[in-house]
């Protein structure tokens, strides 16, 4: 082919199938198994959720079942990770623990997703007075200090009929979400708001989108990156607070079993049976990190700005 000669458009074809277009999502998805840490975190999380869900079929005992005659008893090949100070197998608690861990740590932010994904959407997308009000309602709530208006909302709702549903589980989800909601709302607001000046946004509107259609279909897309992240971050705190709430005594009621309320539970007989604090103590740092470092790689993984 000389310099002057125009190259073959069956060349060309072969070329552009040579190298298939990838979009935001496959890169991300690629820079996300790529980092070592994100993945380990994937892992050990999968592993807590499959022992949490096939729980009665990993272990026989009940995590409830009392036996006086078996207190305080080392780990060993017939109780794994020992008996506490009623006879209870711990291993077993441990995976039934689990189970409230991670319903708390999701089912909260899902509710932080129903209440501040549309106050934020709508909030950015209106502006003006609209904005300003729900704004001042959103700073009005993040003023209050977070555990404390958890408590409040646990010790008034533990005494209601929905307060005793599922061991008070269903309270720890209500009182964790809607105090946990804020930051999403003012994540949602500020991508919204910056996404509107976009040209693709005008370019929408130029073309008679209205506000909604415009919102649904073009500003929430584009703002998931930063959600996704969020909502990630927002697993183990929610799990670390429903952990102290239990530790204190307004979490989950007995004997719905939470690794907080081990701890405590531990605590009194901790130079007697230290393995009574370390496994769920471990067990809660465990999680947190490996959420904490899934979150750091899709935060990376979802950056525009880091594709090659």
């Amino acid at each position: 082919m000389t310099d002057t000669q125009q190259p073959n458009p069956s060349e060309m074809a072969e070329v552009t199938q040579a190298r298939p277009h990838r979009t935001l999502l496959n890169d991300a998805w690629i820079r996300l198994r790529r980092n070592r840490l994100a993945v380990a975190g994937a892992i050990i999380i999968l592993i807590f959720a499959l022992g949490a869900i096939f729980a009665p079929l990993i272990t026989k005992y009940n995590f409830a079942k009392q036996d006086l005659d078996s207190i305080f008893l080392q780990p060993s090949g017939v109780h794994w990770l020992g008996t506490d100070e009623l006879g209870r197998d711990v291993f077993a608690r441990m995976l039934y623990g689990a189970r409230t861990s991670l319903a708390v740590g999701i089912f909260t932010q899902l509710i932080v997703l129903l209440i501040g994904l549309p106050i934020g959407a709508f909030a950015g997308s209106k502006g003006g007075r609209v904005d300003n009000l729900l704004m001042r309602f959103v700073d009005i709530m993040y003023g209050f200090p977070d555990i404390l208006l958890i408590i409040l909302l646990s010790a008034v709702l533990r005494g209601t009929v929905f307060g005793n549903m599922g061991g008070g589980i269903f309270v720890i989800f209500l009182a964790i979400g809607l105090v946990a909601w804020v930051n999403v709302s003012r994540l949602v607001r500020g991508q919204i708001l910056s996404l509107k000046q976009r040209d693709f946004v005008t370019a929408a509107r130029a073309m008679g989108g209205k506000g909604t259609y415009i919102t649904m279909r073009h500003l929430l897309p584009n703002s998931l990156g930063p959600i996704i992240v969020s909502i990630t971050f927002g697993v183990p705190r929610a799990i670390f607070t429903e952990a102290a709430l239990s530790y204190i005594g307004i979490g989950v009621k007995p004997p719905t079993p939470s690794w907080g309320a081990m701890i405590h539970d531990g605590y009194n007989v901790m130079f007697t049976a230290p393995h009574l604090v370390i496994v769920p103590a471990v067990a809660i740092a465990l999680i947190m990190l490996a959420f904490t470092f899934l979150g750091d790689g899709l935060r990376d993984a979802l950056d525009p700005r880091s594709r090659r």
